[in-house]
């Protein structure tokens, strides 16, 4: 199967050279320079990855990542500079699942990616009846869908993995260095904030009151589990 990626970024080099790049992984590469283009192919086309720049002319990363959250989970890496931490964790915010920190080594990249596609690819094939029923939660692995009190939960990959993971083990406390190594895939050298975004988005759309959650918990000092009542 050959994904297909966008690469938006407003940098004719960067974006020649990722192209050139990730097409002889035998990834199918489309090319934006600035968000308001990005935002015509993400709604145009379906697409496996996006690989996102933060500052774009037209409309900037953020809100071009914003928008396509309202429209698709389709994965999202984020392209930073240097020293932007809070652009970063607003990144994540907004939807990114990862992040990477310009310049960057292009096979820090790559490997990123293959991680990312591979986690959406494991739940992908599993049979219709793969289905995970829990609490109040009803876990669709074959559409990866969450139905929540009968109501659909717009979930990003990440965020989805993550309730897949500590649902399918209740009461299992995962550090967040295991976390970024079975979510992310790949032996992680980012910052561990990563994770805790991602816990107190997923727990935004959740939990009754995400300050007091009571489908996943922190066992302080320790790591994240999910409660069966």
């Amino acid at each position: 199967m050959t994904h297909k990626i966008l690469i938006v970024d407003d940098e004719p080099i960067l974006l020649k050279g990722l192209k050139y790049s990730l097409e002889q992984e035998s990834y199918q590469i489309e090319t934006a320079a600035d968000g308001k283009e990005a935002l015509l192919k993400a709604s145009d086309e379906a697409f496996d990855l996006i690989i996102l720049d933060l500052m774009l002319p037209e409309i900037d990363g953020l809100e071009v990542c914003r928008r396509i959250r309202e429209q698709s989970m389709v994965p999202i890496i984020m392209l930073t500079a240097k020293g932007e931490d809070t652009s970063k964790i607003l990144g994540l915010e907004y939807g990114a699942d990862d992040y990477l920190t310009k310049p960057f080594n292009i096979l820090e990249l790559k490997a990123r990616i293959k991680a990312i596609l591979r986690r959406v690819q494991s739940t992908e094939y599993l049979s219709p009846t793969s289905v995970l029923k829990i609490e109040d939660f009803t876990i669709n692995t074959l559409g990866r869908k969450v139905i929540f009190r009968n109501e659909e939960i717009n979930l990003t990959a990440k965020e989805f993995d993550l309730l897949l993971l500590l649902a399918s083990n209740p009461g299992k406390i995962y550090s967040r260095e295991e976390l970024l190594e079975i979510i992310w895939g790949y032996e992680y050298f980012g910052d561990l904030r990563t994770v805790d975004v991602h816990v107190r988005r997923l727990r935004e759309k959740i939990e009754k009151n995400s300050s007091q959650p009571e489908y996943i918990l922190t066992k302080w000092g320790v790591g994240y589990y999910f409660r069966a009542k």
